[in-house]
């Protein structure tokens, strides 16, 4: 790897200060396209002749060195420490992958800094990935009522999938499946290309699973390079939810209705049929022309009637 460090220490805040970070290493644990993963270990000597105090703390910040500003800051317990001794303290670190960084590490007994140490990273850029990571993530999924009838409810699962590699991800094939979760049994299941796309771009992939009403689900989602598997996630949907009613932990299930959450447009629009076969029905309560001919026709005939009987 090209990353280069430099260290050197900080003075002493406290002059009957018994602590000291004598050495911090630095290790890449992950790169990706656009984020490197850290792990900053801190080797922190006691060499005085008691404990150090069971409040000792550790605060780790990484400060950008072409900005000046600080990227991130963490804060660890460190607890006591014996005389005469030393303790390693491990803190991971996400930093974007580029400039350069200067990670400073201060040590605190109550309250008060008591030693520091810093070392200065470059050529974060350079760092390149391992050939074992896949690079595409699971990063969420969503879940929509797409139907409801017969009791089975149609579901839309959308798995949204991350490339954080350094190149273009190959194209995986994705298995997505429905568990229930009391008995554990998969109702449905379904396969999927993932596709190939660009480092850090976030793509979504969707299928629809058919599951019984009124169950809970594990919606497991896992991605195959050809008879291994390289990423797996899991997500929940609960069509028969449960909620704790009170102190003793009773539970009450709470009734849902998946018709109310029925996403509309699903289905494509019904084709219209033609007109000419198949006879226009009058709108309901609105009498039509042969209905009116038929009135006139009746009355014609009472008033024929009516007359011939006068005379």
């Amino acid at each position: 790897m090209s990353l280069v460090s430099t260290s050197g220490c900080l003075r002493s805040f406290e002059e009957d200060s018994q602590l000291q970070i004598i050495n911090i290493d630095i290790m890449a644990k992950d790169v990706r396209s656009a984020f490197v993963h850290l792990n900053a270990t801190m080797y922190i000597e006691n060499y005085g002749e008691t404990a150090s105090k069971d409040n000792t703390t550790l605060t780790l910040k990484a400060y950008n060195t072409r900005t000046g500003l600080l990227e991130i800051e963490k804060e660890s317990i460190i607890g006591n420490i014996p005389a005469e001794s030393t303790r390693e303290v491990t803190v991971p670190l996400n930093l974007p992958k580029k400039d350069g960084y200067r990670v400073v590490a201060l040590v605190f007994e109550d309250g008060s800094r008591k030693t520091g140490r810093q070392i200065t990273l470059n050529n974060i850029e350079d760092l390149q990935g391992g050939l074992e990571t896949p690079g595409v993530e699971i990063s969420g999924m969503d879940f929509m009522v797409r139907e409801v009838a017969e009791n089975k409810v149609l579901i839309q699962n959308d798995v949204y999938l991350t490339n954080e590699g350094i190149g273009e991800n190959k194209n995986y094939r994705m298995l997505v499946k429905a568990r229930e979760m009391d008995a554990g049994l998969v109702v449905d299941k379904a396969w999927v290309d993932t596709g190939m796309f660009e480092p850090d771009e976030t793509v979504i992939r969707s299928v629809n699973l058919s599951v019984p009403d009124n169950y809970n689900y594990a919606v497991e989602v896992i991605l195959w390079e050809d008879n291994t598997i390289v990423r797996q996630g899991v997500d929940y949907v609960q069509l028969n939810p449960e909620k704790e009613i009170d102190k003793d932990k009773r539970l009450q299930t709470k009734d849902i209705d998946s018709g109310d959450f029925v996403v509309e447009g699903f289905n494509e629009a019904p084709v219209e049929e033609e007109a000419a076969d198949v006879p226009m029905e009058e709108p309901m309560g609105t009498p039509g022309p042969g209905v009116f001919g038929a009135l006139m026709m009746l009355c014609m005939v009472y008033f024929v009637a009516r007359r011939n009987k006068d005379e």
